[in-house]
């Protein structure tokens, strides 16, 4: 049934909020310096450099294959991922080609170049790299773009508790051994497009998560993409300046239970 509630509500996905925005008065075009696209590490951060994956990750299939064999999983082995399948992952999801100051070229396309997106991890199992080495310990951790590393933030317990309750009880999230989950930062997008931001960020996630399942799938891992959530035990759990930051999407990974497909 259509009402006026309804059509407004549909109004986030259209684009006539262009007609009702003077673009000369956005933050960009009247001098206001452009937002960092990446935030900063503090000085009582540890900061790790993620293992080059390209020697020890060998992806498998034509596009068309990960296409046609892309599924939502969830259940996964109880075991840990290499750290090196996770630097592929984040590559593969918000790596960075050509890095600069002010614009980045990277494997998920963004509106306007404009990257609102931060990506943390939730770890539950530690991850080694190929020599057995554990690089990344239980906790929840930050994926910094310019330097593909990982800084850690902390280890609340019980973390796959925490991690379920943010999800809306789904408890194969908290399952998993290692749990992306994406925050939006508006204000990066906002300073060039205004109102006509909140479409584009939701579009931006929607890319990043897509190239987590085909990634995923290249090397035998799953995924599902989870939208629903709590969004103060996801905010509260990160530690987020929600309206400033905010949780806005989720997906865990792990190894896929051979003969179990799902979708």
């Amino acid at each position: 049934m259509r009402n006026k509630e309804t059509i407004e509500l549909r109004r986030h996905l259209m684009d006539t909020v262009r007609r009702e925005i003077d673009f000369s008065q956005t933050d960009q075009n009247l001098g206001v310096p452009m937002p960092p696209i990446q935030k900063e590490v503090t000085k009582d951060q540890v900061l790790i450099k993620l293992p080059s994956w390209q020697e020890v990750v060998t992806p498998q299939g034509t596009l068309d294959y990960l296409i046609r064999n892309r599924r939502s999983y969830r259940k996964f082995e109880e075991k840990a991922m290499g750290a090196e399948e996770l630097s592929y992952l984040l590559w593969a999801t918000q790596g960075i080609r050509a890095p600069s100051p002010k614009r980045t070229l990277r494997n998920a396309p963004s509106a306007g170049n404009r990257h609102s997106l931060e990506t943390y991890l939730a770890i539950t199992k530690p991850m080694a790299n190929e020599k057995g080495e554990i690089l990344f310990k239980r906790g929840l951790w930050r994926y910094l773009p310019l330097e593909h590393a990982l800084v850690y933030l902390s280890s609340p317990e019980p973390l796959e508790t925490y991690v379920t309750e943010a999800a809306l009880g789904q408890a194969f999230v908290g399952k998993a051994p290692v749990i992306f989950l994406w925050s939006t930062l508006p204000y990066r997008t906002e300073w060039r497009y205004s109102k006509a931001s909140q479409k584009v960020i939701a579009l931006d996630a929607g890319h990043v998560c897509q190239n987590l399942y085909l990634a995923a799938t290249s090397i035998g891992c799953g995924t599902c993409a989870v939208a629903a959530y709590d969004q103060e035990a996801a905010d509260k759990l990160l530690d987020l300046p929600n309206p400033d930051e905010f949780i806005i999407y989720m997906a865990p990974v792990g190894k896929i239970i051979q003969g179990n497909s799902e979708d």
